[in-house]
């Protein structure tokens, strides 16, 4: 079964610490929905196979398009691909989009699981991040979400923000449980180039937390979900039985996927891709029958950190049997030896032919992987 992720590169504005790619100006809109359908047909001999087990729309901000534009892209995706009761079918939406009008139409279209940016329930968060929504709208987009039947409902928390108290975060995840979800993706915020915060930061205008003070709201907010019945099945997503993200562990595995629009990016095993960042660009080519992107050809030793960095940070860990028969011998034996040293400080632990890692290694599972890649 394969995955396929849609792009849908428009936002109605710029939060203060996004570097994703996306306009805010629609004009182009009519001649980008009609590329992304036509590169659903030039690339329907990617996937092995046809029978999706994972159809995502994702930004930008996907529910600023209307109905008939979702409408056009879901069916092109059904002409050549199978969507059957058992396909996640996730659409990203932001609080201040989702009334019960919109909330029906994404419904009949046949989305199955939405996935909310809400990002704070504090009003002064919001307004930091240049956040378009509200602490009631917040809270409303999963209430009139429910209302309508939907029952696998994912939202975005950010935590570490700039003068953010522990009591702050804690009454976040509070009002999050209140709310009676199923999934949770918490990241701490990053400091990315070419965004307002780190201009902001550079400037001294706004102070970052120190690592220990986001460190101790990462531990909050694992066992509060922990305490509510949420699984930590990766390091940021926190999900209750049976709702675990379909298309974001099909990535974690390694299996193929596609990603249709700009920026989108595929995987068929062998070699990776991305189509270029640029709207203009991409629908110019589109309509030469091009599909504008770069292919990389993965050596072995990327296909190899490609699945330590994904595989890793899961609960299902890093399979050695697996990693020795897939990447060879020496690859094995390299990581058998530098695993070591994480098992001796309590980063990592191992279970039979499998390593995980522990609740200590989960704070530095970046700096981890990074020491235990392949460079060739």
């Amino acid at each position: 079964m394969s995955a396929i992720y849609i792009h849908i590169p428009y936002c109605k504005q710029k939060c203060t610490y996004c570097n994703f790619y996306f306009k805010t100006n629609l004009k182009d809109k009519n001649k980008l929905i009609e590329s992304l359908i036509k590169e659903i047909s030039l690339t329907k001999d990617y996937l092995k196979n046809n029978k999706l087990k994972s159809l995502y729309l994702g930004g930008g901000t996907p529910s600023v398009m209307n109905k008939e534009s979702l409408g056009l892209i879901f069916r092109k995706v059904q002409e050549y691909y199978q969507i059957t009761s058992e396909t996640e079918t996730t659409i990203e939406c932001n609080p201040e989009d989702l009334s019960i009008e919109k909330l029906n139409e994404l419904k009949d279209l046949g989305f199955n699981r939405l996935s909310i940016g809400i990002q704070s329930f504090k009003d002064q968060d919001l307004i930091f991040m240049n956040r378009n929504h509200n602490r009631y709208q917040a809270i409303n987009s999963v209430k009139n979400a429910k209302k309508v039947g939907f029952k696998n409902i994912s939202i975005d928390l950010i935590f570490s923000l700039p003068n953010q108290s522990l009591k702050d975060w804690n009454q976040n995840l509070k009002i999050a449980f209140e709310l009676d979800i199923q999934h949770i993706s918490s990241y701490s915020l990053t400091i990315e180039e070419k965004t307002k915060l780190k201009y902001l930061i550079d400037k001294k205008k706004v102070t970052e937390l120190v690592d220990i003070d986001s460190s101790n709201h990462f531990k909050l907010l694992v066992n509060e979900c922990g305490k509510r019945g949420f699984i930590q099945y990766e390091i940021s997503n926190f999900g209750k039985k049976n709702y675990f993200s379909t298309h974001n562990s099909n990535y974690w595995i390694g299996s193929e996927y596609l990603g249709i629009g700009p920026s989108a990016h595929s995987y068929n095993g062998k070699s990776r891709s991305w189509n270029i960042s640029n709207n203009s660009k991409y629908i110019n080519s589109i309509n030469d029958n091009i599909i504008p992107s770069t292919v990389e050809k993965l050596t072995n030793s990327e296909k190899f950190n490609d699945y330590m960095m994904t595989s890793l940070r899961t609960m299902w860990g890093s399979d050695l049997v697996f990693i020795k028969k897939k990447f060879g011998h020496n690859i094995y034996y390299n990581l058998n030896h530098q695993i070591q040293k994480w098992i001796k400080s309590k980063d990592i632990y191992q279970e039979k032919n499998k390593i995980y890692l522990t609740t200590k290694g989960k704070f530095i599972s970046d700096s981890i992987c990074s020491d235990l890649f392949i460079v060739d």
